[in-house]
């Protein structure tokens, strides 16, 4: 499958996490998404340096200027089950925005194309680290890197596309 692209229209898809009264949710993409304007970031996985130290921080650090440039969420996804998602997004206590979506079974990043075959390294099927501009489930940026990069898909990149 082709990886999604400027232009494509977001798959529906269900993610799960925990709400504020720890309780495990699941939640369409589409319910999110709809009528919005979201980013959509994945990383290839919770609690590993470059998506830990430089791309979930650089997201909450500039989510109020992301909020006043119109995006109303701003959506972290990995291939990770909702109870790692939960542990990781507590390590961010100033964490406001940023809302920690895990796809266990690598269901939405297979439709979005976006999977990354790590089983060599020992970590299995993970996602692409990528950051998707998305209006009214529409993708009017895509930014996706090749292997382990972290070059386009920070949230100074979004930001030049809003």
């Amino acid at each position: 499958m082709a990886p999604i692209a400027v232009g494509d229209v977001i798959p529906e898809g269900t993610l799960a996490y925990f709400d504020e009264q720890d309780q495990l949710q699941s939640v369409t993409l589409h319910s999110l998404a709809a009528g919005k304007k979201v980013i959509l970031f994945a990383v290839p996985g919770a609690f590993t340096p470059t998506c830990s130290m430089k791309h979930v921080p650089g997201f909450i650090e500039k989510a109020d200027e992301l909020k006043s440039k119109g995006v109303d969420e701003i959506l972290c996804i990995s291939v990770n089950d909702p109870f790692v998602m939960k542990a990781w997004a507590k390590t961010y206590p100033e964490n406001k925005h940023v809302k920690f979506l895990a796809d266990g079974s690598a269901t939405y990043t297979k439709a979005l194309g976006l999977e990354l075959d790590l089983t060599e390294k020992g970590l299995g099927l993970r996602s692409r680290r990528f950051a998707l501009l998305v209006e009214d489930l529409k993708v009017k940026a895509a930014n996706i890197e090749s292997g382990g990069e972290f070059t386009v898909s920070s949230a100074d990149d979004i930001l030049k596309a809003l």
